[in-house]
């Protein structure tokens, strides 16, 4: 697992050696459409979409867990919750989390 910095909060995003550059890339967004929805709000289906794709870079739950268990750690963020508030919520609405 490698660590690398991609944003302005200076902390690391967990990621995978393995992974392709397209991969990396997807991920990064993922955990950064996370970011945007604690610092200002993301819509519910670009939140799914990013998660859709995360989940088909990272399958198993183990490393799921694993990887936003790290991004938790160093950003604060929980991706758990924030996906489970955007399943949760109706078509069309901006999900907002608070720290």
């Amino acid at each position: 697992m490698l660590l690398i910095v991609m944003n302005e909060m200076e902390y690391q995003y967990p990621i995978d050696h393995d992974w392709t550059t397209d991969e990396i890339i997807d991920v990064i967004h993922f955990f950064e459409t996370i970011e945007m929805a604690y610092e200002k709000g993301v819509n519910r289906e670009q939140l799914l979409e990013v998660y859709r794709r995360f989940k088909e870079i990272v399958p198993s739950k183990a490393q799921e867990k694993k990887l936003c268990s790290e991004f938790e750690e160093v950003s604060g963020y929980s991706t758990y919750r924030t996906i489970k508030k955007g399943k949760e919520s109706d078509s069309g609405l901006i999900i907002r989390m608070h720290s």
